[in-house]
């Protein structure tokens, strides 16, 4: 079969109505044509005879596009929007070459990202919302679908070189919609920081609010470019219910967690859920030290990988300490995880450093449990004093002495 692609450029004297933007003007618009000859055999015979084709000797299709003004203005996110069949990947492949990412089916994921310095790599994995360290060391083919996807965006967003737009097809079209969304709000925050520039292609709209574009395209809309704040006004809230948990329910977590598995039975077990799915599991119990008072600490903060991303972590131990006040104790963390390490560090009107906030402990001074996993390294410790948070005190409470289940709208 032979094909050819064409884009042919034509002054038409159409007049567009008022946009969200409030511009009326006329518009150079482009138009890709798909041109294909028909090798013809008894099947196209039968049908140009059941249903009477005319042209029996190639087939075409137009395809309107206006993408010559995302040139005129700065942007980071661009989404090609449209339904299967609309012509968006047709559009995507005349902005360059789509890449292809192909993983090392024998190496740890982090070991693909050998370009880059082993601390670079786990920032990139991270702020792509794949911040669950065990799954670094696992080959791509033992991932699940939302962690493949993560992995591959990261790689192509940091694989980019400088001024290179980065090209995306079929973008979410193989995760739960839920995993679409805390993906999407990874990549924008990502791409923006970074002040990279990519172009989307997807037949999901509501990934949108998510993505928070600078514009968008659509075909099946006319192929004109479309931008402006009401694309901008951020993604809705999130509503997760938390339950005291038994404790056995950290054995659908533990594998994501960069410490032992072991935990102590007899700590508080909170499991968060959005949208009936469980998507993070706390574990706080008392923290014992000289001076410190009645007082809780942080043992495990846990968020499957396809979760994220969008701060859930971070908002958890927010809410934990606002509770944990409310009852008149205290709340230290310590992580050496890099995303809350930075949120805790900058965020210092709620988190206050203790003393050995990023330091290394001598070796006097750790203790070896079947719970932890001590090594001499840097560990960020500080102590909640932002709002107390009330209404939830019977989380702390012995397990047969609470309700079930409450909710709570962290952001």
């Amino acid at each position: 079969m032979e094909c050819s692609i064409t884009a042919n450029l034509e002054i038409e004297s159409m007049l567009i109505h008022p946009t969200k933007w409030g511009i009326e003007r006329k518009k150079r618009m482009a138009n890709i044509e798909l041109k294909t000859k028909i090798l013809n055999d008894k099947y196209t015979e039968y049908v140009y005879e059941a249903f009477d084709i005319q042209n029996r000797e190639e087939t075409s299709v137009s395809i309107p596009m206006n993408l010559g003004e995302a040139k005129t203005f700065d942007w980071n996110i661009g989404v090609i929007l449209g339904g299967s069949g609309s012509g968006k990947t047709t559009i995507l492949k005349k902005m360059g070459d789509v890449k292809k990412v192909n993983f090392d089916a024998e190496k740890p994921l982090i070991s693909n990202f050998d370009w880059l310095e082993p601390k670079d790599a786990t920032l990139v994995l991270t702020s792509m919302g794949l911040s669950s360290v065990p799954t670094w060391l696992r080959p791509f083919h033992t991932l699940s679908n939302g962690e493949q996807y993560r992995a591959t965006l990261a790689y192509l967003v940091a694989s980019a070189k400088d001024g290179e737009v980065i090209l995306v097809d079929e973008y979410t079209s193989v995760v739960d919609r839920d995993v679409a969304k805390a993906m999407s709000f990874a990549l924008q925050k990502y791409i923006r920081r970074e002040n990279k520039r990519i172009i989307i292609a997807s037949c999901h709209y509501d990934i949108l609010e998510w993505l928070m574009p600078d514009w968008i395209c659509s075909p099946q809309k006319g192929g004109a470019l479309e931008r402006g704040d009401w694309l901008r006004q951020g993604r809705p809230q999130i509503t997760l219910q938390v339950s005291r948990v038994e404790a056995e329910t950290w054995d659908f977590f533990k594998k994501h967690h960069y410490l032992t598995e072991e935990v102590n039975k007899s700590y508080i077990f909170l499991l968060f859920e959005w949208n009936k799915k469980p998507i993070c599991i706390a574990v706080i119990g008392r923290q014992i030290g000289r001076g410190v008072g009645k007082a809780y600490r942080d043992s495990r903060i846990v968020v499957i990988p396809d979760y994220q991303g969008m701060g859930v972590g971070s908002y958890v131990s927010n809410f934990l300490g606002g509770v944990c006040k409310s009852v008149g104790s205290r709340y230290f963390t310590k992580t050496i995880h890099p995303a809350l390490r930075e949120y805790r560090n900058k965020h210092q009107h709620i988190w206050s450093p203790t003393a050995f906030n990023g330091k290394i402990r001598k070796k006097s001074e750790s203790k070896n449990n079947k719970y932890t996993s001590i090594k001499l390294r840097a560990s960020y410790c500080h102590e909640y004093i932002g709002e107390s948070i009330s209404g939830y005190e019977e989380l702390l409470l012995p397990i047969n002495e609470m309700r079930s289940k409450n909710k709570i709208t962290l952001f």
